[in-house]
């Protein structure tokens, strides 16, 4: 049996029942689409059902203002499908029509191949075939394809293997199927494998390969880092900060005493962490230290390229120092607070020093 044949014999009992799939109405079909590019099918369903009503045509939509066009979609998100819908339905009305072929969407506001190819075939029964992300996983796991799906290369490759498996007599059926397929039981996490109809020929079970496909360009990962600071605060009011050195982040700034976990502290082990620190980088003993925390603030986030800083953040009196305050950690320096803004600090640290009232 051919690929678009076990497709569509899957899809005569799995299909989903969604509203736009009982009209040919190319407007009714591009706004659900276009609703359904960013969003959940069961989030999607009340707001094309409430779009529809408010504009009901094409020709409504295109000579609604903008702000009640946003209006209608507040609360969706990626309000740029909402200003782009209707920068192309004007197009659409001073075209006299709707575009009857994917090439004539894809010169629409806001229509890419896919939307265009859906569109096409779904009102015109033009034999384009649809790629999505749940195309690129059924066709890379049931066929072994490892180009990555982010690259040139890939796309092009998906396209063509696409296009090739096409039922060109039906290919709205097929499209529907198979994007039902990757929706409902090729998903991308905990795939219904043992009562696939794929199961026989599919690549990625064969190579017990499942959850590696489809491949994605390696990228940098995002590192996640637990950063507890501690700003200490002497009898006189002062505070201790250091300037990073090395090949870390915010080398040459200005930061309070630091201490980086591999998780989340609470304040306890926080100033369990510190009397350690102290005590290693002290020669004369900590015994006579007393730490109380006059002021918190946790779970600052801070995002930067490849990591992700998660903060919290002690302000902590300490007594018992005496007037060398030998016993604190080297290449530590004691600042006033009028003096603060004379240290170039990190975004995160003045985040800190606001919140704390410094």
């Amino acid at each position: 049996m051919e690929f678009y044949e076990l497709l569509e014999q899957w899809f005569a009992q799995n299909a989903r029942d969604l509203p736009w799939r009982a009209v040919r109405d190319p407007y009714a079909v591009w706004v659900s689409e276009i609703i359904l590019q960013q969003t959940r099918v069961e989030q999607g369903r009340d707001y094309y059902h409430r779009f529809l009503a408010a504009f009901p045509t094409v020709e409504h939509l295109a000579a609604a203002s903008q702000d009640s066009v946003m209006r209608q979609w507040e609360g969706l998100g990626y309000y740029s499908r909402a200003r782009n819908l209707h920068a192309a339905a004007k197009q659409i009305v001073e075209a006299g029509g709707f575009p009857t072929d994917a090439a004539g969407w894809r010169r629409l506001k806001g229509v890419g191949p896919y939307t265009a190819a859906a569109i096409a075939s779904f009102c015109f029964d033009e034999p384009c075939a649809v790629v999505d992300g749940n195309v690129y996983r059924v066709l890379s796991r049931c066929f072994g394809v490892e180009t990555p799906i982010d690259t040139t290369a890939g796309k092009r490759e998906f396209a063509e293997l696409a296009t090739l498996l096409l039922d060109r007599q039906r290919p709205a059926l097929y499209n529907q199927a198979i994007m039902d397929f990757g929706a409902l039981q090729c998903t991308p996490s905990a795939p219904q494998c043992d009562v696939c109809p794929m199961a026989d020929r599919c690549k990625a079970r064969e190579w017990n390969a499942v959850a590696e496909l489809p491949v994605k360009s390696k990228r940098t990962a995002v590192t996640t880092r637990h950063l507890i600071y501690i700003i200490l605060e002497d009898e006189q009011g002062s505070f201790l900060i250091h300037r990073r050195e090395g090949d870390d982040i915010w080398r040459g700034l200005y930061e309070p005493l630091l201490l980086e976990m591999p998780h989340s502290a609470e304040p306890a082990e926080a100033m369990s962490a510190l009397r350690s620190l102290l005590a290693a980088d002290s020669a004369e003993g900590t015994a006579s230290l007393t730490l109380r925390i006059k002021g918190s603030v946790q779970g600052l986030r801070h995002q930067l390229t490849h990591r992700l800083l998660l903060a919290d953040a002690y302000r902590v009196a300490i007594g018992g120092i005496g007037e060398s305050h030998g016993s604190l950690p080297r290449g530590y320096r004691w600042v006033r607070p009028d003096a603060l803004d004379d240290y170039a600090a990190p975004r995160l640290v003045k985040r800190i020093y606001e919140s704390l009232k410094l």
